[in-house]
């Protein structure tokens, strides 16, 4: 099971750090990560294995919002299945 993690506000230092930090608290391994700044907006991508995560999804999910609160960028995290079904043709 994976999971999209999408990060987006103004830059600043030590934000990949942070969601990486909150994601290993609950055993969710980064599988990939993109990244840009486009002027001082930053934007992040993330896929997250959730396989062998110690948390339930509504948990990882509030982590991360919460943290996203925490440093003034907006993060929203979406279950594979969803995310799938959402961009199906």
């Amino acid at each position: 099971m994976k999971a999209i993690v999408s990060v987006i506000g103004k830059d600043t230092y030590g934000i990949l750090a942070k969601v990486s930090a909150a994601c290993a608290e609950c055993r969710a391994n980064i599988v990939d990560v993109t990244q840009s700044v486009l002027q001082d907006m930053f934007v992040m991508i993330m896929l997250v294995d959730i396989s062998e995560y110690n948390c339930d999804f509504a948990e990882l999910r509030e982590k991360l919002e919460s943290l996203g609160n925490e440093i003034g960028m907006k993060i929203s995290v979406m279950h594979e299945d969803i995310f799938n079904s959402m961009h199906r043709i």
